[in-house]
């Protein structure tokens, strides 16, 4: 007599390659006749994606966890499994900490993963993925794990040296999205720029763009770009192919040279200002995406004024910021972390101030300007889109407040691409009304 299938519900916490990565799984579930629960509380099988990238996120994944032992121990669900980076790093000391769990894997377990659900891996669904992301838009996960030596990142130890996946590979798994209807595709991975020198022994991030492009995608976003050795072959390609968003997203992480040195990033503060100078004479109007880790070790308030006043020379359109998070087994970890929280939210705050001020000039020269926008979602008749300029979750959206030309609000359709213009605009969104559909 066979058993009865399974019901599984995957929570995934941490970036965009988790949610690649839970998305893979959930096809395979799907193919193995699992049946996927819309809550945990109705599932037999709770399966967390842990991450473990810095100190709040492996406190956030310890709580889900534990959160998971609760609903085992009140008898909700039958097993618990937890996967991902915090699994992949502390494997023993979760096993011995929290041993009511029934399964730890790492984050490349998935068969396993499978096998302990009763189920197997299979391979004939190269590329296939169960969307969790609104169906108009999805990432693309190029790469795996990271060789790029930075002091402060546990990324390696998580998710070991960087592997590309072979562009054939990409390309079959992009048409598979692009088939299912997805419009937008967001390339990630730990460092884009990579990509290629394991297989071919060059960078051919071009050559991936142009396959790619040459699929259909209406837009094609890049995130993780790192700065040192950055393939500028690739800058001609997002100039010319109109598919390719005119939108980087490259973490600098500091800009004191005497910062960067012990951050091991490979590059310089006057470099790293010629590349920033020469993307943006290669692809006018180019929108620069970066983050920027606030209180490492040897950030002198010297070595922080120079980051404002760099801030302040190239006028990014985005910034990200974090606190320096001291992680056992990295380079720096000996440094200590002698920047007191304090310290560290207080320039965190003249950061974040500083670029507010920044954004809000940007977006102010977008007023009376009409750009295509993609909806992204209606909620109490109120459309919440994006432009090309502006990445899911993390950039500004653009509010439809109202409509001209016969349209109204509640016959937007999410998922579909509008010509709207700019009435309004804050730091960190754009206000405007509908023209006409694309």
């Amino acid at each position: 007599m066979k058993t009865k299938p399974p019901k599984i519900y995957l929570h995934t916490l941490g970036c965009s390659k988790n949610d690649v990565d839970s998305e893979v799984l959930l096809a395979q579930c799907k193919a193995n006749k699992f049946d996927i629960s819309k809550t945990p509380e109705s599932a037999d099988v709770l399966v967390i994606n842990t991450c473990g990238f810095i100190e709040a996120a492996k406190q956030e994944s310890i709580n889900h966890i534990l959160e998971g032992v609760r609903l085992k121990e009140t008898g909700q669900i039958e097993r618990l499994m937890v996967m991902g980076c915090l699994s992949e790093r502390y494997a023993d000391d979760l096993r011995k900490d929290i041993p009511e769990v029934d399964n730890y894997f790492g984050s490349h377990h998935l068969p396993e993963i499978l096998h302990a659900m009763g189920g197997e891996y299979k391979h004939d669904l190269l590329g296939e993925r169960m969307l969790t992301s609104p169906s108009h838009y999805a990432y693309l996960k190029i790469s795996e794990g990271c060789d790029n030596p930075c002091s402060f990142c546990a990324i390696p130890l998580m998710r070991g040296g960087h592997r590309s996946k072979p562009i054939e590979e990409l390309v079959n798994e992009a048409t598979l999205l692009y088939n299912k209807g997805v419009k937008e595709l967001i390339l990630i991975g730990q460092d884009l720029t990579y990509y290629g020198l394991d297989l071919y022994n060059a960078r051919t991030l071009d050559q991936l763009l142009l396959r790619l492009s040459d699929i259909g995608f209406t837009w094609i976003r890049m995130l993780y770009a790192y700065p040192a050795k950055f393939p500028t072959q690739i800058l001609p390609v997002m100039r010319e192919r109109d598919n390719i968003c005119n939108y980087l997203d490259m973490p600098l992480q500091h800009v004191s040279t005497n910062v960067l040195k012990s951050m091991r990033r490979g590059i310089t503060e006057n470099r790293m200002r010629e590349l920033l100078g020469q993307i943006k004479e290669e692809v006018p109007g180019i929108r620069l995406r970066t983050t920027f880790i606030i209180g490492y070790p040897n950030e002198s308030k010297e070595d922080f004024n120079n980051l404002l006043e760099f801030m302040k020379d190239i006028r990014f359109n985005r910034v990200g910021v974090f606190p320096y998070s001291q992680e056992d087994d990295t380079t720096a970890f000996p440094l200590g972390d002698p920047i007191t929280e304090r310290t560290k939210m207080n320039r965190i705050k003249q950061v974040m101030d500083l670029q507010e001020d920044i954004s809000l000039d940007h977006n102010m020269m977008l007023i009376g300007k009409e750009l295509p926008v993609l909806i992204d979602r209606i909620e109490d008749g109120v459309a919440y889109g994006r432009t090309e300029y502006d990445c899911p979750e993390v950039d500004n959206e653009f509010v439809v407040q109202g409509a001209v030309e016969g349209f109204e609000t509640r016959e937007l359709q999410a998922g579909s691409f509008y010509l709207a213009e700019v009435t309004d605009v804050e730091p960190h969104d754009m206000f405007g009304i509908i023209k006409k559909r694309l």
